[in-house]
């Protein structure tokens, strides 16, 4: 077989990247370990950039979000009873759109296979070849055969325990982690959501974050201890605790029912550093993972996908490779911009087992300072819907 672009990893970004690349002329074989049916199970976040959702409408797969989506021009930050409203279209003149990664994901299987594109599910073994020099090319095994991918470049675009990543040289790659001592324990619900707008809640007992998918499923977390186990929580239990962690107005109005879903995610900072190495180019979680907290997972890998889409196209165009040789550096720019706001919020809304009285007026006072001046919520508004390209 062979290609110009060999895409490791079926998830959004893959299917993204391969979408663009495919709309500009360009072939594109993308190599998913997973089946489909596997990957549109996986419950992930839901809210859109504003970048991610011109994008997503530059792919061709923007009708059913602009449809169904729903735009959100703030969100709110609670501490104890008060309530802070970020009104992001007021402040810096652009919104998000609440819409779930699984939507996006589908809308792009969707288009991808009507176009007929090569997406090879149930792959196995995938291996990369040759990365430093003219020919690289992609082993692995699918439906009992050995097969050889041939390409120009490789896009991995597998997450952070694909192979891609690891194809970098131990002594090129330098990584950058903070591990946090707490995760978010989330369940799904077919209940009408407490508020219209997301609401980030800074309570003694730990984080919670009032979230949605549409008018009948929510989405809602607490902050949980990493030793804490999914069958230890049931329904009941989840429902008093987000209750606990909630202004009083809004923990009454709380609509409550059985969960669809329910589990448990350990929350990580992690950078690598560079991303890019030969033929090689990193997307997405292969290369990066913020905390939940600042909405940035599923839009930084668009943002990864748009300046990589971009280099391939001026290289197979043109023959131009400054864009390809910027890749690395232009996208961590913007990838530290949102793991500095990831981080920031994580530190802002949490308690950590080590804060001090000290370390809680500081949470009380950095909320309270931007409840107070509209250059500091500016600043959120800025960083929640996103840094331009």
């Amino acid at each position: 077989m062979r290609t110009q672009v060999a895409v490791i990893g079926g998830g959004p970004a893959g299917l993204l990247l391969s979408r663009l690349l495919m709309r500009a002329g360009i072939d594109a074989v993308v190599l998913e370990r997973r089946s489909r049916d596997r990957v549109l199970s996986r419950i992930r976040a839901g809210v859109l950039e504003s970048g991610t959702a011109d994008t997503l409408r530059r792919a061709g797969v923007g009708e059913r979000m602009d449809r169904e989506g729903q735009v959100h021009s703030g969100c709110y930050l609670s501490a104890g009873e008060s309530l802070i409203r970020i009104p992001f279209g007021d402040l810096c003149g652009r919104n998000v759109t609440v819409y779930g990664q699984t939507e996006v994901t589908r809308d792009l299987y969707d288009a991808q296979e009507a176009d007929g594109a090569v997406i090879l599910h149930d792959v196995e073994d995938v291996a990369l070849h040759d990365l430093d020099g003219d020919a690289p090319f992609v082993s692995f095994r699918h439906e009992g055969g050995e097969h050889r991918l041939a390409c120009d470049y490789v896009a991995g675009c597998d997450g952070f325990h694909g192979p891609s990543r690891q194809a970098i040289p131990a002594e090129i790659r330098r990584e950058f982690e903070r591990v946090y001592p707490f995760g978010w324990l989330g369940i799904l619900s077919e209940t009408p959501p407490v508020t219209d707008e997301l609401i980030y809640a800074n309570h003694e007992r730990g984080f919670a974050l009032c979230s949605l998918r549409n008018p009948m499923l929510s989405r809602y977390y607490v902050q949980v201890g990493l030793d804490e186990k999914i069958e230890d929580w049931s329904d009941d239990r989840f429902w008093d605790e987000l209750r606990a962690r909630l202004p009083q107005g809004t923990a009454d109005a709380l609509v409550t029912g059985p969960s669809i879903e329910k589990s448990i995610a350990p929350l990580r900072s992690f950078v690598s550093e560079p991303m890019s190495w030969g033929r090689l180019f990193l997307c997405g979680d292969a290369a990066h993972i913020v905390p939940p907290t600042g909405a940035k997972g599923l839009n930084l890998a668009v943002g990864d996908v748009h300046y990589l889409s971009e280099a391939l196209i001026a290289f197979y165009r043109d023959r131009d490779r400054g864009k390809l040789a910027g890749y690395s550096e232009t996208a961590l720019a913007r990838v530290w911009k949102a793991v500095r706001f990831s981080w920031q919020m994580t530190t802002l809304l949490h308690r950590f087992p080590d804060n001090t009285g000290f370390d809680r007026r500081m949470q009380e006072a950095e909320l309270g300072q931007l409840e107070a001046s509209e250059t500091g919520r500016r600043l959120v508004a800025e960083n929640y819907t996103g840094a331009p390209y």
